[in-house]
């Protein structure tokens, strides 16, 4: 190396030096900030490497420049620090659920590279910076559920790449922004529950990009426009007692009150609109009067009956905007509260997948109002109808609050293609949700399709309901929305000890036995097709017990969508347990009879009580040796008749050649008559 390489080297270095510094500045400054405790943020260190992979939350692009920041959901008490404009070429930063105050500062706007900003759900108070409007690659604002107030900037119509703008549940008052009219990629705005008045700007109405409009519990008046209804449905504008229009089931239809109120307020009279919006039928009615008898100066005894009108229509409508509100919300109930601090203890697998790839902006987030559309306009060439899927689908953003950003305090489980999550959906009812990376699906989209379909179409008493799905292309994951169970799965109430869960009595093990049968046996009907539906995959695992411990087969028809690779590597355990039929070793192939293999082998633990079954427990069943197979938690407690037919089932069920097993048909009809005879 010669003297000027040298020289141009040591210059290079030089400046990586000085930039690397000025970020790791900003970082620190940052932290501190963010989380003045140092509970969460101690990995970053004044020495460290931001893009070595041991910043948290911290993951780079291929230049070495910090590109995102994820910290959604973990506990943060802190304040977003101005120190953040020192992160030039950030394009993705991710702080919601968390417990963050203070205002949004103005040096945000130095960030040119953002394209998705997530502050949602924290303590935010102020107003919305005007700078913001100079962030021209932003494409998702979601600054929803905090403190915020003022109004809403007209600078945010200058970005022009936004899709998707969330400012819902803050103080957000004055009129809607005109100039979100103009732009062209805008999908998704929701502003509701705040406190804006004034009319829907046609501009906005007749955006033809726009799919979703939601402004309800305002305090908005006017004809909505026409241009909204073929939104078919997602515009939403309840709870504004001075909103009016045709074709909308929502909405009360408008008056000549209304209409007058539209044509003598204008551009002239915003003050007015943003003061008095619900009672200007009052005082229009009168000034009307005045106009066509040229009143122009009324004295104060004729202004009395005008007075009195605005105060009595003031009362009025507050009184029942009130009520109207507080009956939305009791029916809506938001999750939580959203001022409340988060968990605190999320996953950090999003942040880890970044650091590994060093990719940027995870979330595409059209995807958190609509969700993956994976066929687009070829459903008809699978033969499926689009509209039976949208019955299913959730949005990312209802998954994530379910789940409260997938929060590890709510993991229920985890194994190498899946996560479970406990949630809550926005009606209250609880859920389990499984989260499936795509590389684990189906590569082939028509295939994934048809799984879906069949897994949305199961229904049974005995089986756990899918309440839906939600596919991100982006985030790559897939995931399934099942009613949760609340006494886990049948695996936990086998090999009880002293102290350890409940010992299931008797009545209970043969209802569980009954009703795991039944679940398999309308798995292995043929209605209105030619395919039977084999589980492949049943196990003590796989049966959950709800609150009055009646049986729920769980993943039903997963197979369906998963690849084959996943599939067979999800057997290992059913192979070491013994619940694999013979044949399979064998063919590699699954049919009802293998099912009914594992079903035999249920019986048996259910009622030994056991999860391993041993050489004995069969000799046992086969001969009726009740103190061989039979649980001794029972201590004697049982029915001999029906532990012998039970035991006899199973050693039928479990027999090597599957053509000497019995179908499950024959098998819920002995089990009705034992129980005919028993009782």
């Amino acid at each position: 190396m010669n003297i000027s390489q040298f020289l141009i080297f040591l210059s290079l270095t030089f400046t990586l030096s000085v930039n690397g510094n000025t970020e790791l500045r900003s970082l620190m400054e940052l932290k501190a900030s963010l989380d003045p405790t140092n509970m969460v943020l101690e990995s970053w260190k004044s020495d460290g490497d931001p893009c070595g992979g041991s910043f948290v939350g911290v993951a780079c692009n291929e230049h070495r420049k910090v590109a995102n920041i994820s910290l959604q959901g973990k506990g943060l008490t802190g304040k977003l620090s101005p120190a953040v404009d020192g992160l030039k070429c950030l394009s993705g930063l991710f702080l919601h659920y968390n417990s963050l105050s203070g205002e949004i500062p103005e040096e945000l706007s130095n960030l040119q590279e953002l394209t998705d900003l997530y502050l949602n759900v924290n303590n935010l108070s102020g107003p919305i910076p005007p700078q913001i409007g100079s962030m021209v690659g932003l494409q998702v604002v979601d600054l929803c559920c905090n403190q915020l107030t003022g109004n809403i900037p007209t600078e945010i119509g200058e970005l022009k790449g936004l899709n998707a703008l969330s400012l819902q549940h803050n103080r957000l008052s004055g009129k809607i922004p005109a100039s979100l009219g103009s732009l062209g990629m805008l999908r998704r705005v929701d502003l509701s529950f705040n406190l804006l008045s004034g009319e829907i700007p046609l501009r906005l109405a007749n955006n033809r990009q726009l799919e979703t409009l939601d402004v309800r519990n305002n305090t908005l008046y006017g004809n909505v426009p026409q241009g909204l209804k073929r939104l078919n449905g997602e515009f939403h504008g309840e709870n504004n007692p001075g909103l009016c229009g045709t074709g909308f089931p929502t909405l009360r239809s408008c008056t000549r009150f209304d209409n007058m109120n539209i044509n003598q307020l204008g551009p002239s009279s915003s003050h007015l609109n943003d003061t008095v919006p619900l009672v200007n039928s009052h005082t229009l009615d009168n000034q009307g009067r005045c106009n066509r008898t040229r009143c122009s100066n009324p004295s104060r005894l004729q202004m009395l009956p005008v007075i009195s009108g605005v105060i009595t229509g003031v009362f009025v409508f507050t009184v029942a905007g009130f009520l109207a509100l507080f009956r939305y919300r009791r029916k809506k109930q938001k999750i939580g509260n959203t001022s409340e601090s988060s968990d605190g203890r999320l996953s950090t697998d999003q942040a880890k997948e970044l650091q590994r790839n060093g990719s940027v902006s995870p979330l595409v987030t059209l995807e958190y109002s609509h969700g993956w559309d994976p066929l687009g306009d070829r459903w008809n060439d699978i033969g499926f109808s689009r509209e039976h899927f949208d019955k299913f689908r959730f949005n990312l953003e209802e998954v994530e609050s379910a789940t409260r950003c997938f929060s590890e305090l709510n993991l229920l489980g985890k194994n190498n293609f899946s996560s479970v999550y406990k949630g809550v959906l926005r009606d209250g009812s609880l859920v389990a949700i499984r989260s499936i990376n795509v590389t684990s699906c189906k590569y082939i989209e028509a295939e994934f399709v048809k799984g879906l379909h069949l897994l949305t179409s199961l229904r049974h008493e005995n089986l756990v309901t899918l309440r839906g799905f939600c596919c991100s292309k982006a985030k790559g994951e897939c995931f399934l929305i099942y009613d949760f169970v609340s006494k886990g799965n049948l695996s936990k109430y086998l090999d009880v000890e002293d102290g350890g869960e409940p010992v299931i009595d008797w009545p209970a093990r043969i209802s569980i036995i009954n009703g795991i049968a039944k679940g398999i046996e309308y798995l292995h009907r043929s209605e209105g097709s030619k395919l039977l539906i084999v589980h492949r995959n049943i196990s003590v695992e796989k049966v959950l017990i709800d609150h009055q411990f009646n049986p729920l087969i769980a993943d039903s028809g997963l197979h369906n969508i998963l690849a084959d690779d996943i599939v067979y590597s999800t057997l290992k355990v059913s192979a070491a347990m013994g619940y694999l039929a013979p044949e399979y070793v064998m063919t590699g192939r699954f049919t009802d009879k293998t099912d009914i293999f594992a079903f035999g082998v249920i019986v048996l633990q259910i009622l030994s009580g056991k999860l391993q079954l041993t050489s004995s427990m069969r000799l046992g069943a086969e001969s009726s040796r009740f103190e061989d197979f039979v649980d001794k938690n029972l201590r004697g407690e049982f029915s001999e008749y029906m532990a012998a037919k039970l035991g006899e089932i199973a050693i039928r069920c479990t027999n090597e050649h599957p053509e000497d097993r019995p179908s499950m048909v024959t098998i819920i009809k002995e089990l009705d008559d034992c129980s005919l005879l028993s009782s």
